[in-house]
């Protein structure tokens, strides 16, 4: 397909042992940082999916504070664990950034969960890139332009894809339209983990 500058899809980055390693990862940070339902700034809707967070930053969002960076877990106050070696190996590899990512947030989606079409845009570090890793079940990835109206573009990615969206890519609206139940026996109890590792300071400001 295409698409705007700064856009790479890389299929089966991880393996199936070290997607594994990852899922247990996320499982183990739970126990501190377990998923939670955030809500939509203002109305307070309820999103589709649950969340939790791995680095020294979390992206958060709740009816009254909007969208977010914290250092804590919204509901238990427990600072955010450290994310697995293999996402910071995947970040040196791909991201081509002079700064490490702060930020990884875990979204968990069931069959009914979506993600509407957005931009990651609540960072001061706009030049880096936006990584995503794909875990468990397949999902409809769509694609667009810099206009939440404009033309898109589907994929459908599977576990241990990778997508980066850099330079005109990260202006791009995206979403997720579509998850394929059973697809994928990686997730313990069904569904799919998806990682999206941030930059959220400029590196003279983190």
């Amino acid at each position: 397909m295409k698409v705007a500058d700064g856009f790479r899809y890389l299929p089966g980055y991880f393996d199936r042992a070290r997607q594994e390693a990852l899922v247990a990862a996320v499982m183990d940070a739970t126990k501190t940082a377990p998923f939670y339902r955030p809500s939509m700034p203002n109305t307070g809707q309820a999103m589709s999916v649950t969340m939790t967070n791995f680095g020294p930053l979390g992206w958060v969002s709740d009816k009254d504070k909007g969208y977010r960076y914290e250092t804590h877990h919204s509901e238990t106050g427990a600072p955010w664990p450290g994310a697995p070696h293999a996402l910071v190996e995947l970040w040196n590899d791909v991201a081509g950034y002079p700064a490490p990512f702060e930020a990884c947030l875990v979204n968990y989606y069931t069959a009914n969960s979506r993600m509407g079409l957005h931009v990651d845009w609540d960072e001061a570090a706009t030049d880096a890139a936006v990584v995503s890793v794909s875990l468990g079940d397949k999902a409809r990835f769509r694609l667009g332009g810099p206009t939440r109206k404009g033309q898109t573009h589907s994929l459908v990615v599977s576990s241990g894809d990778v997508i980066v969206l850099g330079g005109a890519a990260r202006r791009c609206f995206h979403g997720v339209d579509r998850i394929y139940p059973g697809t994928s026996t990686l997730v313990p109890e069904g569904g799919r983990i998806n990682l999206t590792l941030r930059r959220v300071n400029m590196p003279d400001q983190g």
